[in-house]
């Protein structure tokens, strides 16, 4: 996949390596999603999702072909985190395009 477009977020969470890992298995029945220790990735047919997990923060890189692929992977990420993280509905997931 050729890259053009590029977005990340850094969340503020304690639980940051809990949803890593549970964003990897959830999407890892139906596409390529990996994790080791502190990092993830997650391969969409739209693009690509790396995460980084740090006691604080869970940090999203978001990459894809076009703008619209990379805002239906950023919609995907957002959503899904924000489900798994329930107990925190003040979470706030704040996009930065080309960062």
């Amino acid at each position: 996949m050729e890259t053009k477009m590029k977005s990340s977020a850094t969340i503020p969470t304690a639980e940051a390596q809990r949803y890593m890992v549970q964003l990897c298995k959830h999407f890892g029945h139906k596409v390529p999603a990996t994790y080791e220790g502190h990092e993830g990735k997650i391969t969409f047919e739209m693009g690509e999702a790396s995460m980084r997990a740090s006691p604080e923060t869970l940090m999203i890189v978001s990459q894809a072909a076009d703008i619209e692929g990379l805002g239906r992977l950023e919609t995907v990420m957002e959503s899904h985190l924000k489900r798994f993280a329930f107990r925190e509905p003040e979470m706030a997931v704040d996009w930065r395009r080309g960062a």
